[in-house]
C-alpha cells in the first residue's frame, strides 16, 4: 500500500498504486474472516435463556451446596462436641485422682474441675455439659445454672434416650429432650468416679450457624440474580434501542436509496490509499451491474470509463496537491448491456480516517437522457437554422428584451446588414440604426387575424417587387417577422383579372353552346333507349338461337346414329358380300361423312348448351395423368391415320378438382386440332406440370403455325384461320371455342403461342382446387 506523506499522496506513489492495482487485478471485495451470523431477535432470546439457565444452575448448585453444608455442619459440630466431651471426661478422671500412701484415690468433682476440663471455648455454639451421679441426678453444669442442679436426667432427656443410647463414649446420638426439642446427646463414663459426663447440643443451636451461612449465600444469590437481571434488562433495553436505531437507519437508507433511484444518482466513497471504492446500490443499477459487491477496485472502475474521457488519477492528483478543491466532471461509463452512460460526478476530498487514508466522497448523476435531449436540441436547432436559412422568406426573431435571436441571410440582404450584427443577442436599436430600409412605392395594410397580436401588410418596392410582411408576437413576449416575396402572386393576380374578363366572354359563349348541348343530349337519350331495346331483342334472339340449335342438334343426331350404324354394318359386310367394290367404297364414304356430321352436330350441341347456360360441371378429385391417358387412347387412331407421333411427358401422379368428362373433351379437341394441322411425320407432345397451386397441361405440335395477328380470333365460335394449308381441312371451328369455355368454367385459362412454320403450343392452366365460374360468365 502506498504510504501517506504529509497528508498528500505523491504522484509517483499514486501512479505506482494504480499500475500495481491494474496488474494484480485485486478482487472487488477485501476478504474478511468468516463470522457466524445470528439475528438480533435470536440473540435476545439466546441471552435471556442463558441468563435464566445460569441463574437456575446457580440456584440448584447453591441449594445442593447448602444441603451438603448442612449435613457437613451437623456432622462437624457433633463430632466437635464429641471430642470436647471426650477430652473433658479424660481430664476430669485425671484431675480428681489423689495420690496417698496406699495409692491413688478420687475426690469429688467441683465446678472448677469441670470448667478447667472443658476449656474456654467449649461452651460455644450452645454446648451444655452436665455431670450426673450414679443416681442420675445432675451435680454440676456448665454453663453453671442452678436450675439444672439436682434435676434427674429423665427430666432433661426423653425416655427413649435412657433405653436406646449406650454409654460407650462412641459419640453423640440424635435424640429428643424432655420438652420435645431435638438435640445431640452423649454420655461419657467418669470411672473410677461414680457418675457420667452428659454432653448436650441442641439441634437448633447447631443449625443457627448454618442458617447464618445460608442467609449470606441467599443474599449473595439475590445480589447476583439482581445484577444479572439488571444486565439482561439493560441488554434488552439496549437491544431495543439498537433495533429502533437499525429500523430508523433502514428507513433512512431505504429513503436515501429511493431518493437516489428516483433522482438517477449514485453515491460513492473512494479510499485513495487502499484503492477501494464503495458504490451505492443505485450506482450499480445505473450501470445495470447485477453482481453487486461491497467494494470495487480502482482498476475495475477505471476499466468502465470511456477511453476518450479524462483520467481519474490525474484529477485525484490535482485534488491531493490542492490545485482544485472540488471534482466536478462529466464522463461516460460502460453499461452492462454494452452502451455508454453519461454521468456527472461531483466529489470533495475528506479528511483522513483513523488509518490516515484520505477519502474522495461524492455523487454521480445519470445525465444520459439530458445528453440525448441536448443532442436532440442541438440537432433540432441546426435543422431549424438550416430550414430558416433555406426558406424563400426573410425571417427574423426577437426575444422579449428586443434582442436578436435568429435571422437568415435573406433578412440580412434585405436590410443590407453586416454579419457582425446578425448574431444572437444584438439589441434591436443597434440593428435599426445600421439597417438600410428599401424605398417603398406604396404600402397596403392587411386585416390582422382575429385574436392575434401583430399585423400584416404588403409593400411595393421601388424596383417593382412586392413583399408581404407578417409580424406577430410570440407567447413569451418576443417578436417574429417574416417577409415574403409575393411578386409572382401579384403578377398572377393581374393575369387573373385579364383571365376573368376573358372568362366572362367565354361564359356567354358557353351558355349558347349549352342550349345546343341540351338538344344533342335529348337526341342521344332517344338513341340510347332505342339501342337498349335493340340489345334486349338481340339477346333474346341469341338465346332462342341457342335453344333452337340445342333442340335441332338433338333431332339430327338420332338419324345420324342410324346412318353411321348401318354404314358400319355395310362396311363390315355382316350380312353378306355387297357385290361390287364400289358399294364397299361408298359405304366407307357414308360412314366417314356421317361421323364428320355427327362431330359437327355434337360441337354445335355443346356450344349451344354453353351459350344457353345449361352446362353444369361435376367437380371431383381425380388423377390428371389417368384422364389424359384415356383421352389419348381416343385420339391415337386419328394420329396413326395421319402418321403423326404422339409423345408424353406426364408425372406419375397429380391430383386436382376437375370435371373428368369436360377435361377429356378439352384434351380430345386440342389433340384433334394438333393432329389435323400437323403434316405427316410430325410430332405432337403433351406434357403436364405443377406450380403455385396450378396444373399446366401443354400440347405442342410441329404443324404449320398461326400468324400472330390471327391468334386473337381463335377461340371464337365458327371462326377459323384461313391460309394455304387450312383451306383443305374441314371442320366447324367450334373445338377451340368449346375448350376455352370449359377451361374458364373450371376457373382456369387457355394460352396459345405459335410461330408460323414451326408449330403451335396450347397451354391449359387449371387450379388444383377448382374455383368454378358462373355458367353465364363463362359463356359470355
Amino acid at each position: 500500500m502506498a504510504a501517506l506523506k504529509g497528508g498528500i499522496l505523491g504522484k509517483a506513489q499514486l501512479g505506482d498504486l494504480f499500475h500495481k492495482e491494474r496488474a494484480l487485478k485485486l478482487p472487488a471485495v477485501v476478504p474478511y474472516l468468516s463470522r457466524f451470523a445470528i439475528s438480533e431477535q435470536a440473540l435476545r432470546i439466546l441471552i435471556t435463556v442463558l441468563i435464566s439457565l445460569f441463574l437456575l444452575a446457580l440456584a440448584v448448585a447453591l441449594g445442593l451446596q447448602l444441603v451438603q453444608n448442612r449435613y457437613d455442619h451437623l456432622k462437624d459440630n457433633v463430632y466437635k462436641t464429641h471430642l470436647i466431651a471426650q477430652a473433658a471426661a479424660a481430664k476430669l478422671r485425671l484431675d480428681v485422682k489423689v495420690e496417698t500412701a496406699a495409692g491413688f484415690t478420687s475426690r469429688p468433682f467441683s465446678q472448677d474441675d469441670l470448667d478447667a476440663a472443658l476449656g474456654p471455648r467449649a461452651l460455644e455454639d450452645g454446648h451444655e455439659f452436665l455431670i450426673v451421679d450414679a443416681t442420675g441426678r445432675v451435680t454440676l453444669a456448665a454453663p453453671a445454672r442452678d436450675a439444672m442442679i439436682g434435676r434427674v436426667i429423665s427430666d432433661i432427656l426423653s425416655p427413649s434416650f435412657i433405653t436406646d443410647v449406650k454409654i460407650d463414649d462412641s459419640g453423640l446420638s440424635r435424640s429428643a429432650l424432655a420438652d420435645g426439642e431435638e438435640a445431640y446427646v452423649g454420655l461419657y463414663d467418669l470411672a473410677p468416679m461414680p457418675g457420667n459426663l452428659l454432653a448436650i447440643q441442641r439441634r437448633a443451636d447447631v443449625l443457627a450457624q448454618w442458617r447464618a451461612g445460608v442467609s449470606q449465600m441467599t443474599l449473595l444469590f439475590g445480589v447476583t440474580f439482581l445484577v444479572l437481571t439488571m444486565l439482561g434488562g439493560a441488554f434488552h433495553w439496549q437491544a431495543a434501542k439498537a433495533a429502533e436505531a437499525d429500523r430508523v437507519l433502514t428507513v433512512a437508507t431505504e429513503r436515501m436509496d429511493k431518493a437516489l433511484d428516483r433522482g438517477h444518482c449514485g453515491l460513492w466513497d473512494w479510499d485513495i490509499a487502499k484503492g477501494r471504492i464503495f458504490w451505492s446500490k443505485s450506482m450499480y443499477d445505473i450501470l445495470g451491474i447485477k453482481d453487486q459487491t461491497e467494494f470495487l477496485t480502482f482498476a475495475q472502475c477505471s476499466d468502465l470509463i470511456h477511453p476518450d474521457d479524462g483520467k481519474l488519477e490525474v484529477l485525484v492528483e490535482q485534488l491531493l496537491k490542492g490545485e482544485r478543491q472540488v471534482l466536478a466532471e462529466e464522463f461516460r461509463m460502460k453499461h452492462e448491456s454494452g452502451n455508454w452512460v453519461w454521468l456527472r460526478a461531483r466529489a470533495e476530498l475528506t479528511s483522513p480516517d483513523e488509518t490516515g487514508s484520505p477519502h474522495l466522497v461524492g455523487i454521480a448523476i445519470d445525465i444520459s437522457a439530458q445528453k440525448i435531449a441536448d443532442k436532440q436540441n442541438q440537432d433540432a436547432e441546426l435543422r431549424l437554422k438550416d430550414a430558416v436559412e433555406n426558406i424563400s422568406e426573410a425571417f427574423v426573431l426577437w426575444d422579449p428584451t428586443n434582442r436578436l435571436v435568429l435571422c437568415n441571410s435573406k433578412y440580412q440582404q434585405f436590410h443590407t446588414l453586416p454579419a457582425s450584427l446578425c448574431v444572437p443577442g444584438t439589441p434591436y436599436d443597434a440593428v435599426a440604426r445600421t439597417a438600410r430600409e428599401p424605398s417603398v412605392r406604396q404600402r397596403l395594410p392587411l386585416t390582422a387575424a382575429a385574436g392575434s397580436e401583430g399585423s400584416s401588410f404588403e409593400v411595393q418596392l421601388s424596383d417593382g417587387r412586392w413583399l408581404q410582411i407578417n409580424e406577430r408576437r410570440t407567447k413569451d413576449g418576443g417578436f417574429v417577422s417574416v417577409g415574403t416575396d409575393i411578386t409572382p402572386l401579384k403578377k398572377h393576380e393581374e393575369r387573373l383579372v385579364l383571365s376573368e374578363r376573358e372568362l366572362m366572354m367565354t361564359v356567354r359563349d358557353l351558355q349558347k353552346e349549352r342550349l345546343l348541348a341540351e338538344q344533342q343530349s335529348q337526341r342521344l337519350a332517344e338513341l340510347a333507349d332505342k339501342y337498349s331495346r335493340e340489345k334486349t331483342r338481340a339477346e333474346s334472339a341469341n338465346r332462342a338461337k341457342s335453344e333452337f340449335l340445342a333442340n335441332m342438334s338433338h333431332e339430327l343426331r338420332t338419324p345420324l346414329n342410324a346412318i353411321i350404324g348401318f354404314s358400319e354394318v355395310m362396311k363390315a359386310q355382316m350380312f353378306g358380300m355387297l357385290g361390287s367394290d364400289k358399294y364397299l367404297e361408298y359405304s366407307g364414304d357414308i360412314h366417314r361423312s356421317g361421323q364428320y356430321l355427327l362431330d359437327v352436330i355434337s360441337d354445335v350441341l355443346d356450344m349451344s348448351k354453353i351459350e344457353a347456360g345449361k352446362l353444369q360441371l361435376e367437380l371431383r378429385k381425380a388423377q390428371l395423368p389417368n384422364i389424359i391417358d384415356e383421352a389419348l387412347r381416343l385420339a391415337a387412331p386419328r394420329a396413326a391415320e395421319n402418321k403423326v407421333e404422339i409423345k408424353r411427358a406426364l408425372p406419375k401422379s397429380l391430383e386436382a378438382e376437375v370435371d373428368s368428362r369436360a377435361l377429356k373433351q378439352i384434351i380430345i379437341n386440342l389433340m384433334a386440332n394438333a393432329v389435323k394441322f400437323t403434316p405427316d411425320g410430325g410430332v405432337v407432345t403433351i406434357s403436364l406440370s405443377e406450380g403455385n397451386g396450378f396444373a399446366r397441361l401443354a400440347i405442342k405440335d410441329t404443324g404449320i403455325g398461326i400468324p400472330q395477328k390471327d391468334i386473337e380470333k381463335l377461340g371464337r365460335p365458327f371462326v377459323q384461320v384461313e391460309n394455304q394449308f387450312t383451306k383443305t381441312k374441314s371442320g366447324s371451328g367450334l373445338g377451340l371455342a368449346i375448350s376455352r369455355s370449359l377451361v374458364e368454367l373450371h376457373g382456369g385459362r387457355l394460352e396459345i403461342e405459335s410461330t408460323v412454320g414451326k408449330g403451335t403450343t396450347v397451354t391449359v392452366v387449371l387450379p388444383l382446387k377448382a374455383v368454378p365460374q358462373p355458367v353465364e360468365t363463362a359463356a359470355a
